[in-house]
């Protein structure tokens, strides 16, 4: 036993002698290139070629670490057995990751793709303006050789459009509106903005299932269209006109479309724009994937496309009712024109963004001016009428959790027969069934029992109307509204709360 050690103590000795021996023959400088010559003779003969993405370049973050671990995150979730979980600031979900020296596999076109998450722990730093984080992060992408210009030209593209709609949709949406007389706030924007949590969807949304799929099947072509608008030379961008009485639903559509395609809203109140310079830079800051609204157009302000001509002769802008009751135009010399208007919605300024949609909600279309409502300004016209049968059944099981296998036959029957006669909104509605949500029994009762007051007393004062199933005398005034311009453009008739108040003042 005492010879076997000592043989091993000398076979030690011998390596030692050995290892200094090499040091001395071949120095750092000449293992280090004869290391460096082996890794590209490997390298020369295999199949794999191999991408660093390290988290952070230099002194900057990289963007593209961060765009890889968004979209990996997608299929981690699945797949991954250990995962680390964030939750970013101002997010609405939480976000799988791989753990650290984990490794996920991906397929793109065919073509398999490993990931590996690489930590380790960075070398002692000397001193930084800007101290690095303790530990080295990046992904190692793993791909052959042969497929190296699939990644380069398409695959990492790929991720950062997956990555970015990723953080869309789990980032918190936002509720803009412009500020109170133009102002700017502390960071020099004339918008102010809260959380947007309106619960509204296309699911809860009282209208006919048909009417609303068409809806949505163009806002889904919207949103996926980039290809289609930059192929034929248009804006990518998108009119509505929602129009009907009110309590039919039109804020809540615009809430549904919102939360549907996860885009942010933008409020736009006219009365608190002082003329068209400031409105275009009202649209010049906002963002791209959001909703630009304009409600009531026609009691917002009176527009016109010509000028009036006074007694006097002279021209002057028509008048524009400020916010703070004021009258803007021949004083202060501040105005909107149609003109301006209309170059909001389809001029040159109108495509400085990229993916929105304007939308604009009146109560009475025949106020309009025509140069408003032809295509490529409002490219769709939604008309929210009273509730129908369909829309009513949407409305029972939102509120009472009822199916349509749940009530009589009698009972729908008579719902049916009575729903269109009574012409009640989805609001008037909503108010029966909110106040006896806890009694559905009574709450249908007194549904039918309003259905058949309010059809007697339509039928009574002679306001109800022969209409048939395609609403064809509703899309007819609406053609009149387009084919019949006003003489001079204007507005004959102002709203009725601007009539209220200045009788009041009289």
């Amino acid at each position: 036993m005492k010879e076997y050690w000592t043989s091993f103590a000398s076979l030690l000795g011998v390596l030692a002698f050995c290892q200094s021996l090499l040091q001395v023959i071949f120095p750092p400088e000449l293992r280090f290139a004869c290391l460096k010559f082996f890794n590209r003779i490997f390298h020369l003969f295999s199949s794999y070629c191999y991408f660093d993405i390290t988290e952070i370049d230099g002194v900057n973050t990289n963007e593209l670490y961060n765009a890889v671990q968004l979209y990996l995150s997608s299929s981690v979730s699945i797949k991954g057995s250990r995962l680390s979980l964030t939750r970013a600031l101002n997010s609405s979900a939480v976000t799988f990751g791989l753990s650290n020296n984990d490794c996920i596999v991906d397929t793109f076109n065919g073509v398999t793709l490993l990931w590996e998450h690489v930590v380790t722990q960075r070398q002692a730093q000397t001193f930084s303006w800007r101290p690095l984080p303790e530990e080295k992060r990046g992904f190692t992408l793993r791909i052959k050789k042969r497929d190296k210009s699939l990644v380069l030209d398409s695959y990492l593209d790929y991720i950062m459009e997956k990555a970015n709609e990723i953080r869309r949709k789990n980032q918190d949406r936002l509720l803009y509106t412009n500020s109170r007389g133009g102002s700017l706030d502390s960071r020099g924007h004339p918008w102010e903005s809260v959380p947007f949590k309106h619960p509204s969807t296309f699911d809860t949304l009282a209208m006919d299932p048909v009417k609303k799929k068409e809806i949505m099947d163009d806002l889904k072509d919207f949103a996926n269209g980039q290809s289609f608008y930059q192929k034929t030379g248009r804006a990518w961008k998108r009119g509505y006109l929602l129009y009907g009485p009110p309590g039919t639903g039109k804020s809540s559509m615009i809430a549904a479309m919102a939360n549907y395609l996860s885009y942010d809203i933008y409020d736009l109140e006219l009365t608190e724009v002082h003329n068209n310079s400031e409105l275009r830079k009202l649209l010049m800051k906002t963002s791209s994937k959001s909703i630009i609204v304009i409600e009531d157009i026609d009691c917002s302000i009176n527009l016109t496309n010509k000028k009036n001509i006074n007694n006097r002769g002279t021209r002057n802008y028509p008048e524009m009712r400020c916010g703070s009751g004021s009258v803007c135009g021949e004083d202060g010399g501040n105005s909107i024109t149609l003109s301006g208007l209309l170059n909001f919605t389809d001029g040159l300024w109108s495509c400085c963004g990229s993916e929105r949609i304007f939308v604009f909600t009146t109560n009475h279309i025949e106020k309009l001016d025509p140069a408003l409502l032809r295509s490529g300004r409002m490219d769709m016209h939604i008309y929210m009428n009273y509730c129908s049968y369909p829309a009513l059944k949407i409305l029972l099981k939102n509120y009472l959790g009822y199916e349509e296998s749940d009530l009589d036959d009698d009972v729908l029957n008579e719902l049916a027969e009575v729903v269109d006669k009574a012409e009640m909104t989805p609001a008037d509605i909503s108010e029966v069934l909110i106040k006896n949500r806890r009694y559905k029994q009574k709450a249908v009762s007194e549904l039918l029992e309003a259905f058949k007051t309010r059809a007697e007393r339509n039928l009574n004062s002679g306001s109800l109307r022969e209409k048939n199933s395609d609403d064809m005398e509703d899309e007819e005034e609406e053609k009149r509204a387009l084919e019949s311009p006003k003489e001079g453009s204007e507005f004959e008739e102002p709203c009725k709360k601007e009539e209220e108040d200045e009788e009041n003042m009289k």
